[in-house]
């Protein structure tokens, strides 16, 4: 594992109890990163021999003329589909000497990827259900052309967001009640701790056929928020959702053993039984943004 040798992360990683459990440095790891923008100045002090940087600082022009200036060695990545993560993760690999990790991560990932269309080759367009994905508020959601919206289709979904509606989004993806009750998603999942809970209970949501019928999901949550944009679980989540929508085609599907795999596969982590529950419950294992672990 590389993990000891990082520096400096987005704050966002610190929150994630599981990755920071198995990699105690992620803790200690400077946060060059406010609102948003990187503070190049304070990176370079860490003394990177690679930056891995997003899409808004790699195609800002100043920001990477910084970069540049600072001396550091960076390397822009950008995904919007599961095609993409898998060459993101490849290019990540090449940068740090990884590459038959990565291979064999694409590999399982491919595999997800055809066992979900496998099973649900014979659920015609007409039947696939609708749902609604919250991302890190109960009104805040994925484009289109997003990663999210690339999964979830995997996972047998119509992704009421991504029938052309994408232009009620605003800026930050947000959308109105009013909009998600005019859809009437059949199933809701949800990304963020908490959210599903406040669908589940609020008094604006009862109405939308996902809650009345008690079809509102809380997504796993492991190293990372299982389905969220930068996923790396992004495969479990395929193939969590597909069962969670169509149990009966993925009953050989056991979905505990399948994230044991995962994690000793490619974190050589053996899981407990409790930790695999918590895991699939998502509960306990990403920290508010307010609230710092001990």
């Amino acid at each position: 594992s590389r993990a000891d040798d990082i520096v400096a992360v987005s704050n966002g990683l610190k929150r994630d109890v599981m990755l920071t459990t198995l990699y105690p440095t992620i803790r200690k790891a400077l946060v060059p990163k406010y609102q948003g923008a990187v503070n190049i100045e304070e990176l370079a002090r860490t003394k990177p021999d690679i930056v891995f940087v997003g899409a808004e600082t790699a195609g800002n022009q100043a920001e990477a003329a910084k970069l540049d200036a600072c001396g550091l060695r960076w390397l822009g990545i950008d995904f919007h589909s599961m095609k993409e993560e898998q060459e993101a993760i490849t290019l990540i690999a090449r940068a740090i000497g990884a590459s038959e990790k990565a291979e064999a991560y694409n590999r399982y990932y491919r595999r997800c990827i055809f066992r979900a269309a496998h099973a649900l080759a014979a659920i015609s367009a007409e039947e696939r259900i609708r749902v609604y994905h919250a991302t890190v508020e109960p009104t805040r959601t994925s484009s289109a052309n997003s990663l999210p919206a690339d999964w979830i289709r995997a996972a047998g979904a119509l992704n009421v967001a991504a029938q052309g509606l994408s232009r009620l989004l605003d800026g930050n993806h947000h959308i109105s009640i009013e909009q998600i009750i005019l859809w009437n998603p059949e199933v809701i999942l949800a990304n963020e701790p908490g959210v599903a809970d406040f669908i589940k209970k609020s008094p604006k949501w009862s109405s939308i056929s996902a809650v009345a019928n008690s079809r509102v999901y809380q997504l796993p949550i492991g190293i990372s928020r299982w389905g969220h944009p930068g996923s790396l679980e992004t495969p479990l989540a395929i193939l969590w959702t597909a069962k969670a929508l169509y149990p009966d085609r993925f009953r050989d599907l056991d979905m505990a053993q399948e994230v044991r795999l995962f994690y000793k596969t490619f974190f050589d982590y053996t899981l407990s039984e409790g930790m695999v529950r918590q895991i699939m419950e998502g509960k306990g294992m990403r920290l508010t943004k307010n609230r710092k672990k001990r």
